[in-house]
């Protein structure tokens, strides 16, 4: 049974001691994790330290180099680290699933090395000049969730290293495996201590997170330990960037064609199984549409196969763990104990953690499907009658990470677009982000920006050099 390490200071850590990872699919057993030890958090955070000045010293261009580097090495690994991927946290090879979070894995460390931040000259007259730096924070904590497992530790790795920071980051205990073996290939390319692991359950991520030699923290995940981690700073006083989900609104516009839309909702709602922060998790139809929509949307659900990612025909997989799977069945029974309109499309293998597709429809803000995050493949839709009430709905919670509006006419669609709180607005899309376009949430789905220029000044501080002429 292989045995997977951490990587700390340019080397394997010493494996004391170890947890079995199943494959969700079939509950096959992938490997052991280790479990790092508060020590071992020390180790990791003070190489990190160490190695910080130097990586910092080296040129911009130096830093663009060996980031391009590294999207080679990632570029040349994909195959395999999707093969990890969808044995350990469950999506398919095909579709948008594990070729899919490679291809972005790649896309995001590209872009980042092709950016630079350049000196600004903020003022100047006869008597002075004043010169905008960007310059590194130091070590950066990354907190990386188990949806999206290496794309989301990417985004947090690579705008960290290429502004000159050095980075700790703690996979999800869900899914360890396929990021350490990320992590140690990307290694072969980076002096040793500038990106190190632990690994383990909160202990560990509270013990990282709260260290006094930590200057930010990057985390994606639950609000409640979002929450958690804004307490354990206030000892360092580090900036974070949070991303703490969403329940995510769409709002259908009254006599749009829902057969020209319907791949697009279809995927924006069930990518990754419903398992992404920014997936459409209720979606909110005109009463004179409704047949219209469920129709179309139970088209697309019925040609779906589910099952075993690495089957090249599957584009639906199981849910990653025990708890989402009981957490989405229980609100889905939830759903039909109030006499909602449940509609299940497609056969389930009778082991491991998977859910037929549902549309869940004749349902009202205020049931549990609506107003919790399902995180699953269960799709609420909700009737109006005009869309003034649909925007007071989609607004009416605390999340706020992503929205949409979809219309036959986008022109018509951006009015009410203005009127949605969230991070990002989409028109006749959802969840399309992208490498140079900023990111991140308002309300309880956390704050700062991630991607483009904007997120490599989140993990710089700004410093001015102020010259008397």
């Amino acid at each position: 049974m292989q045995k997977y390490q951490n990587f700390v200071n340019g080397k394997f850590a010493e494996l004391v001691e170890s947890y079995e990872i199943f494959n969700p699919a079939n509950g096959d057993l992938l490997g052991l994790a280790p479990i790092s030890t508060e020590d071992e958090v020390e180790q990791a955070v003070r190489a990190a330290r160490d190695a910080q000045p130097a990586w910092a010293r080296r040129s911009d261009k130096e830093r663009a180099e060996i980031t391009s580097s590294i999207a080679k090495v990632l570029e040349e690994n994909s195959e395999y680290l999707a093969g990890l991927i969808t044995r350990e946290q469950g999506k398919p090879l095909s579709g948008p699933g594990s070729r899919f979070e490679m291809q972005a894995c790649v896309g995001w460390t590209q872009v980042p090395a092709s950016l630079e931040l350049a000196p600004e000259v903020v003022y100047e007259d006869a008597e002075r000049k004043d010169t905008l730096y960007r310059v590194p924070l130091g070590v950066v904590a990354a907190i990386a969730p188990w949806n999206w497992p290496l794309m989301i530790a990417i985004w947090q790795i690579i705008p960290a290293i290429r502004m000159g920071n050095t980075v700790v980051l703690k996979p999800s205990e869900y899914t360890p495996i396929a990021t350490l073996e990320m992590v140690r290939l990307i290694n072969q390319v980076l002096p040793p201590g500038v990106l190190n692991t632990v690994t383990g359950d909160g202990r560990i991520g509270s013990k990282l997170t709260s260290h006094p030699d930590i200057d930010k923290i990057m985390f994606t995940g639950s609000e409640a330990t979002g929450r958690r981690i804004i307490e354990a700073s206030a000892r360092n006083l580090a900036p974070i960037t949070l991303e703490l989900g969403g329940n995510d609104a769409a709002i259908i516009l009254p006599g749009t064609n829902a057969g020209a839309i319907a791949e697009g909702l279809f995927w924006g709602a069930f990518l990754n199984m419903g398992q992404t922060c920014a997936c459409i998790k209720r979606l909110y139809v005109h009463d004179d549409d409704y047949e219209a929509v469920m129709s179309s949307l139970g088209d697309i659900a019925s040609q779906m196969t589910i099952g075993d990612g690495t089957d090249e025909s599957v584009l639906i997989g199981p849910l990653q763990n025990q708890m989402q799977y009981d957490k989405v069945r229980e609100l889905i029974a939830d759903a039909r104990a109030n006499q909602c309109d449940v509609r299940e499309f497609g056969q389930t293998p009778a082991k491991g953690y998977f859910l037929p597709v549902t549309l869940v429809g004749n349902i009202n803000d205020g049931q549990r499907l609506v107003d919790e995050e399902q995180f699953g493949p269960a799709l609420p839709i909700v009737r109006y009658r005009d869309v003034d009430e649909a925007v007071v709905s989609a607004n009416r919670l605390p999340a706020a990470l992503g929205a949409s509006v979809w219309a036959n006419d986008p022109a018509i669609a951006a009015e009410t677009a203005g009127r949605l709180e969230a991070g990002t607005i989409w028109i006749n899309q959802h969840g399309a982000i992208h490498p140079m376009v900023p990111f991140g949430g308002n309300k309880a789905s956390g704050y700062g920006c991630e991607f483009g220029l904007e997120g490599l000044k989140a993990v710089t501080q700004a410093r001015v050099i102020s010259v008397k002429k």
